[in-house]
């Protein structure tokens, strides 16, 4: 198999038909050898049915059915681990990334001779609230990961074989893929461009907040190493406090005040609760991972046979 593209659905039943005829002829422009693998991640809309319609005229098509929903990051991997290409275009079925770039991105890999073209928006789309929200989510990402995330980085991608089973070999439960693409390392180039915008996006600010503090729990320990800074400093402020409170006794005869003291011990108090907070995610982290569970359940694999 030359091509694989791999794409997943969630609510996507409006989408389905068009992008199956934009990667078709996406796809029959580099090879007549190709497969599109669509994976429905528990969609509650008609999607799976709609696919498998679609895939009943089509050999090409394969439909992998998830047994419920496990989320965007994990369909996309178990996409990629269905995938049999020896390139394969990782994209997003709702039409806002072209299907039409995997010629570009093709001609990208051939002259660069890389393994990964990725793309990348130079200018986010979206209103207001969505480009600044996403600004200061980069801007939290580049704090806080112990690794170097490309900015505004799109799901769009063709990567070689020898990438995505290098990719693949990373199971942990907790999957960020935006962070596995990269240390999963590998020659990458990044390709500038221009992404669509729908109005009935599944991903809300809740979701987009999730996967912000999965990332950071999954690439890094900087909040670790906060915590232990900040415990330091609140330490070193305790102390001096506690001199000068001290000297204004032997000094002025003077009390302390019961004010004081009850803002000391709410604000140690509230250090406390949140850096056991953040020591209970990564333990979360942990116990799950140890539980060595499938990161998605496929339930059954939809194509019609060769002939």
């Amino acid at each position: 198999m030359k091509l694989s593209i791999v794409t997943t659905l969630y609510r996507s039943a409006a989408h389905i038909a068009e992008f199956h005829r934009r990667a078709s002829e996406a796809a029959a422009r580099i090879t007549d050898d190709y497969e599109i693998v669509m994976v429905d991640d528990g969609s509650p809309d008609n999607s799976l049915e709609l696919a498998c319609a679609l895939g009943e005229n089509d050999p090409h098509l394969r439909v992998v059915e998830l047994s419920r929903n496990f989320g965007h990051h994990k369909a996309l991997m178990a996409g990629l681990d269905h995938a049999r290409g020896e390139l394969c275009f990782l994209i997003d079925s709702d039409l806002e990334e072209d299907p039409a770039l995997l010629r570009t991105f093709f001609e990208r890999m051939k002259t660069t001779d890389c393994d990964v073209v990725y793309g990348f928006q130079e200018r986010r789309k979206g209103g207001t609230f969505e480009s600044v929200g996403g600004r200061v989510a980069w801007y939290w990402i580049n704090k806080l990961y112990s690794i170097n995330i490309p900015l505004n980085q799109c799901t769009v991608r063709l990567m070689r074989r020898e990438y995505v089973d290098a990719l693949l070999m990373h199971r942990e439960s907790n999957t960020v893929i935006g962070g596995l693409w990269v240390i999963t390392g590998f020659r990458q180039v990044g390709a500038s461009i221009t992404k669509g915008n729908r109005s009935d996006t599944t991903y809300s600010p809740r979701l987009r907040l999730g996967t912000l503090v999965n990332g950071i729990t999954s690439f890094s320990t900087v909040p670790l190493n906060l915590m232990v800074m900040c415990g330091m400093i609140i330490a070193m402020i305790s102390f001096a406090f506690g001199i000068f409170v001290i000297l204004q006794k032997l000094i002025y005869n003077a009390s302390a005040g019961w004010a004081s003291l009850m803002f000391s011990i709410w604000f140690i108090g509230g250090i406390i609760v949140f850096c056991l907070g953040v020591i209970g995610i990564y333990v979360s982290r942990i116990f799950v991972e140890t539980k060595n569970r499938p990161y998605v359940i496929v339930r059954r694999v939809h194509q019609r046979a060769q002939p």
